[in-house]
């Protein structure tokens, strides 16, 4: 679309309505008309009209002198978020990882004794083993794994340790039950989990929960990448705090 069109179709109005909801936004104890009007610029009559439409539409209510935002828009809100998945959202900020370090970004929830992967950002380079959305891995043996693991209950954690099926995929997978009990405390402890070719050899990753606002671990993202391409040390040098970076922002976002 051209500049021209792009100034023909422009609703100014519209913009200086949005602005003025976003400002009540900042302001949930209520602006006068005067302060609306000081805010958004606009004249009295202007800020007045304003006002008084989103007081008629639902979307704000009047006290008073005192005009604040109503809670239809919640409705509006809860519309928007349950048309699509939560991970449709969050790509962007995963898209924004992947691209600072060439590799991909990824996350996954627990399923049973399986992470199931629910967003993927391919990375550049290619690694041998397959991976989309959908995709199941056992939880024992992947970084996701470890810190969804790591968010359970104890007594869930201890069934799990019990009952999960654990065998050796390379020479370096850990398949003491006692072993991965203790690589589990650490990823509690630190915050985060490496794994070191314990999937498939030449594949290392490292991963974050992410938690809801009651701190329960509902998910985990992670970047993985070939073992060639970053150092157990590099990774948790260079890409750990990126990774965190966007594990605030996703909880920031929709739990916060």
């Amino acid at each position: 679309m051209d500049d021209e069109a792009t100034t023909r179709d422009h609703v100014g109005s519209l913009e200086r309505g949005l602005a003025v909801m976003e400002i009540l936004a900042r302001h949930p104890a209520g602006l006068t008309l005067t302060e609306m009007a000081e805010e958004a610029g606009l004249t009295r009559a202007g800020a007045r009209r304003f006002l008084l439409t989103l007081t008629a539409t639902g979307y704000a209510t009047q006290a008073g002198r005192l005009f604040s935002l109503s809670p239809r828009l919640l409705t509006i809100v809860r519309t928007w978020l349950g048309g699509a998945s939560l991970w449709a959202f969050a790509a962007p900020i995963l898209r924004e990882v992947a691209g600072q370090f060439n590799e991909a970004c990824n996350a996954a929830v627990l399923s049973g004794e399986d992470v199931v992967y629910v967003a993927r950002i391919p990375g550049r380079r290619i690694l041998s083993v397959s991976l989309d959305v959908g995709t199941r891995l056992p939880a024992y043996c992947t970084s996701m794994g470890r810190v969804l693991l790591a968010g359970l209950a104890p007594d869930e954690l201890k069934a799990f340790l019990a009952e999960a099926k654990i065998e050796r995929r390379t020479p370096k997978t850990i398949t003491s039950r006692a072993a991965l009990s203790t690589a589990i405390d650490a990823a509690r402890a630190g915050g985060f989990a490496i794994v070191d070719e314990e999937l498939e050899l030449g594949l290392r990753s490292i991963a974050v929960p992410i938690c809801d606002r009651a701190g329960k671990t509902v998910a985990a993202i992670n970047v993985s990448t070939q073992s060639a391409r970053f150092s157990v040390e590099a990774m948790e040098r260079d890409v750990l705090p990126e990774l965190g970076k966007a594990k605030r922002r996703i909880e920031e976002f929709f739990f916060v």
